[in-house]
């Protein structure tokens, strides 16, 4: 036994989720001699017992042998559980001809990717990443993530199938990966790259093998009519997290009054008019529309697609912005300008204490709402948003090229006319 299997025994990092399930206990491909297989989180390989076996699992880009062993009959898992285009052989000790080599091939072959959490802005950026899997290797995938989050995808990706994760039948596929941010990956198992080290989707792109895709994934929305007929803006308020919030106290309220002045109708469309833990409270800028609540994710997207611009945070609304076509202005301090999407509009204090979120010797707590890992509990703390200005919001809002409401009804118009 060499590193690499005894690595595979601890190969269970720390994640941001409970959702869990785990690969059918038996491989779901057959091979010779009652040998059986497949690349379910890993190359698995099941030995049956009474009789003496000789297994290697290579890699076929690179060439190294990762894992070699000889048995009486054993279960060998790789311990590398993201993408490998791997090799299996099985010998009879000293035989020169193998009695299995199976390349990993996925064409026309049953694939999963389970996305293992329901947030909107993760699924977003992984997804991409996914499609582009399809693509290149033309197998038939299964996407399992959210239930809420399928309607905006299924229509637009006939191809892919997409399912709630709970309605997943494992036995089926030939190959599944992991979808998800790792905690504790010291050894790159779970993903090639230190995610936090780049941005989400090229994170994805690192765990499937391919390159991370330069657009959003397309959305399907039933109605793709202009809602509202004057000029409009979208805002997003709202966050998991107090550190995600933009925590300068006039901030919103300055913003918001210029957006008025500018003849601007300004939307809120947060699921939540409030929101906070405990003593803390997040409140909807006053002056805004309240567009507030437990409204179809569709028609979120459909105000974005019309919209003259979006200005929000690092949360899932500023992704599904992006997916919907509309110029995102983003402001964070929390996550480093890799970590999401590329946009000309992103709005970052460098003179504050900033990029938490991606310094991997830190280890996100989602169970505290104020989590700030280098200032809590000091006068600094969030100071990484609260030093963004409503004057630094506003001038990149001014670099925004200007639409008339005629312009934006022409664009609609063709934006239905593709639909």
């Amino acid at each position: 036994m060499n590193g690499e299997a005894a690595l595979a025994q601890a190969a269970t990092p720390a994640t941001t989720d409970s959702n869990d399930a785990s690969p059918p206990a038996v491989p779901t491909q057959a091979g010779p001699f009652g040998i059986r297989f497949d690349f379910n989180e890993g190359a698995r390989v099941a030995l049956p017992p009474g009789r003496a076996w000789r297994v290697r699992l290579a890699d076929l880009d690179t060439g190294s042998v990762l894992f070699e062993s000889e048995n009486q009959g054993a279960f060998v898992t790789s311990s590398k559980r993201y993408y490998v285009r791997f090799r299996l052989q099985v010998w009879e000790p000293g035989a020169a001809a193998p009695l299995l080599t199976h390349d990993y091939d996925a064409r026309d072959r049953e694939v999963l990717i389970r996305f293992y959490v329901g947030t909107l802005g993760d699924s977003i950026a992984w997804l991409p990443a996914a499609i582009a899997f399809q693509a290149r290797h033309r197998c038939r995938l299964t996407c399992a993530l959210s239930a809420r989050l399928i309607p905006l995808f299924r229509d637009a990706y006939p191809d892919i199938a997409f399912t709630p994760s709970e309605a997943v039948r494992p036995e089926r596929f030939y190959a599944s990966y992991k979808m998800m941010m790792f905690y504790g990956d010291e050894h790159r198992l779970w993903n090639p790259c230190e995610g936090r080290s780049m941005g989400l989707h090229e994170g994805a792109a690192a765990l499937l093998g391919v390159d991370p895709p330069p657009a959003p994934p397309r959305l399907a929305l039933p109605d793709q009519s202009r809602p509202i007929a004057e000029p409009y803006v979208c805002i997003a308020t709202q966050a998991t997290a107090q550190a995600k919030y933009w925590n300068n106290p006039t901030g919103w309220r300055d913003v918001v009054g210029f957006l008025r002045a500018q003849r601007y109708r300004v939307l809120c469309i947060d699921q939540k008019p409030v929101h906070g833990v405990g003593l803390v409270n997040n409140h909807m800028p006053h002056g805004v529309e309240d567009f507030t609540g437990d409204r179809p994710l569709v028609e979120r997207a459909r105000f974005l697609r019309h919209a003259a611009f979006f200005v929000g945070l690092s949360s899932g609304l500023s992704w599904l912005a992006w997916a919907a076509g509309c110029p995102v202005v983003l402001i964070s301090g929390f996550t480093h300008p890799i970590n999401e999407f590329s946009t000309p509009y992103r709005v970052i204090n460098y003179h504050a204490c900033n990029s938490c979120w991606n310094d991997p010797r830190l280890r996100f707590d989602n169970q505290d709402f104020l989590w700030c890992p280098r200032l809590a509990g000091t006068p600094r703390q969030f100071e990484c948003t609260r030093l963004i200005t409503a004057a630094q919001v506003i001038d990149t809002i001014r670099r925004i090229p200007a639409r008339s409401a005629r312009d934006q009804v022409a664009e609609d118009g063709a934006l239905e006319a593709m639909a």
